[in-house]
């Protein structure tokens, strides 16, 4: 290792449960080192929130860290095994393929990180891949993961993007990056599959306790702890969907191995942020029958919990049957679990503080003619903050096709208003802290990829991470052009895998 690595070597202080575990969970693995890393992007407050000592390193030091080509001291590398239900077929082996966990570091608040370098080269998994990321879906994480915590959105956090200096061929030669992941853990619907699928109940019984003491130690003392786990990895996952809802995100690959058992959002790659609202609105290029789209995401997650409760369901109780019947209590619970928290978060984007019992009936009223008019999500939403005091505001009602319709449902709301206990000031101020000013857009990460792919050109990416990490803020007025929709031209349709 070259001298000027050396002091590289600490800055990770590493506690690593995960390699701990039987060597059937993992394969060891190192990265492959690139020819030349350059460093685009350090998080350095993501850094300290984890503990990182990264203290005055220069440049070249952490590109050569966070491209794989120098290992820090005590890193575990391996590559996480799982298998998964992939558009409702199920693949028995799946794995990382492209993505390889450095270890685990802690916090001084005693949480647990993973760092997990992704386009870091060949694993055991990578069936006939190359292990390798174009920039372009290392930007998109980046961005659309930073985007999503300053949001308040439970996810897989970006800590460093890194260059390579090599092509990675796919229709064409682009230029090749690698993406440094945090994440509470990377343990998925897809990991218990992996074990259940073989029969291998004492693994999925170990998965399981590692879970419990990592995500969920209240469920330990529980009657039955692995029935408490599928119910509290139920509600949380149920919290993340109404989160996803509220903001117009759609994940567009909820496969079970792209479900994170610990309640974060995992794997951005064809996803996106809805421009106007639809509720069939799918933007996977893969997803031509619309199992992902917009609307579906409540039931799907459903679905993928039920897969979960399958895995468990040897732990739960010895009688089949009876561990059915208690696994089913669970599963049934989440859309109820879903409900109240969605309700939630739309009263708070109508500025409602109180709970009435047309509430349901008045956000569903509302997503129908925002549907029929084909009206901006984020813009509308955004501009009702402004029309609480006003709701017939012609700026707002001017978004609206039928006028009439808009007419009457804002005299509806301008009642609901009046009926809450909150006075208007701290309801605009419950909107404005709800309804995001800036949204992550499709068409601009796209601008941004391509100047990168074009020019090598990063101006629009580092703009775009500036301004998404404070998107309840009003943008300056330089910057609001990077609020507005896309022009028609500008739209952007399908988002595509990133392997």
């Amino acid at each position: 290792m070259p001298p000027s690595l050396q002091s590289a070597r600490p800055m990770f202080a590493f506690r690593n449960s995960y390699a701990q575990l039987p060597e059937a969970f993992y394969r060891l693995c190192e990265p492959t080192p690139v020819a030349q890393p350059a460093l685009v992007k350090l998080n350095r407050p993501l850094a300290e929130g984890i503990g990182l000592e990264l203290g005055d390193a220069d440049e070249a030091v952490l590109a050569e860290l966070f491209a794989g080509n120098c290992l820090p001291a005590d890193a575990a590398p391996l590559a996480t095994a799982y298998a998964g239900h992939q558009f409702g077929n199920f693949v028995p082996q799946l794995g990382d393929g492209r993505a390889i966990l450095l270890g685990e570091v802690v916090n001084d608040a005693g949480e647990r990180h993973d760092i997990q370098l992704k386009g870091a080269g060949r694993t055991p998994f990578s069936r006939g891949g190359d292990g390798r990321a174009p920039a372009g879906p290392a930007i998109r994480e980046y961005l659309l993961s930073e985007a999503m915590h300053a949001l308040g959105v439970p996810t897989t956090r970006a800590l460093a993007l890194v260059t390579t200096g090599e092509p990675v061929m796919r229709e064409e030669p682009l230029p090749g990056a690698v993406l440094t992941r945090v994440a509470a853990s990377h343990v998925r619907v897809g990991t218990f599959q992996f074990f259940a699928a073989r029969g291998d109940t004492d693994s999925v019984r170990q998965l399981a306790d590692h879970v419990i003491a990592r995500h969920y130690p209240d469920v330990a003392a529980a009657d039955n702890p692995y029935r408490a786990l599928l119910e509290a990895v139920s509600q949380r996952q149920a919290e993340l969907i109404a989160d996803w809802m509220a903001i117009g995100f759609i994940h567009g690959v909820m496969n079970t191995d792209n479900m994170s058992i610990c309640g974060e959002t995992l794997d951005y790659g064809p996803c996106a942020f809805m421009d106007h609202y639809h509720p069939e609105t799918v933007f996977s290029s893969i997803d031509r029958g619309g199992r992902y789209a917009y609307k579906m995401q409540p039931a799907i997650a459903q679905w993928n919990i039920t897969r979960l409760a399958e895995c468990l369901l040897p732990l739960i109780d010895d009688d089949e049957e009876q561990a059915k019947t208690s696994a089913l209590e669970a599963i049934e619970a989440f859309m109820t679990h879903h409900q109240t928290a969605w309700l939630t978060r739309m009263r708070a984007k109508l500025g409602l503080v109180d709970e009435h019992a047309n509430d349901q009936a008045l956000i569903d009223d509302l997503l129908a003619i925002m549907a029929t008019s084909q009206v901006d999500f984020t813009v509308l939403f955004r501009g009702l903050a402004d029309a609480v005091a006003d709701p017939g505001r012609a700026d707002v009602r001017a978004h609206f096709t039928n006028e009439q319709a808009w007419d009457d449902w804002a005299a509806r709301w301008a009642q609901r208003l009046q009926q809450d206990s909150a006075d208007t000031g701290r309801q605009a101020a419950l909107m404005r802290a709800s309804n995001p000013a800036i949204i992550p857009r499709n068409h601009r990460i796209e601008q941004a990829i391509d100047k990168v792919v074009a020019h090598g050109d990063f101006s629009d990416f580092h703009r775009l991470d500036a301004l998404l990490a404070k998107p309840f803020a009003d943008p300056a007025p330089a910057d609001r052009d990077w609020m507005a929709p896309p022009a028609p031209e500008e739209r952007v349709r399908r988002t595509f895998c990133g392997t």
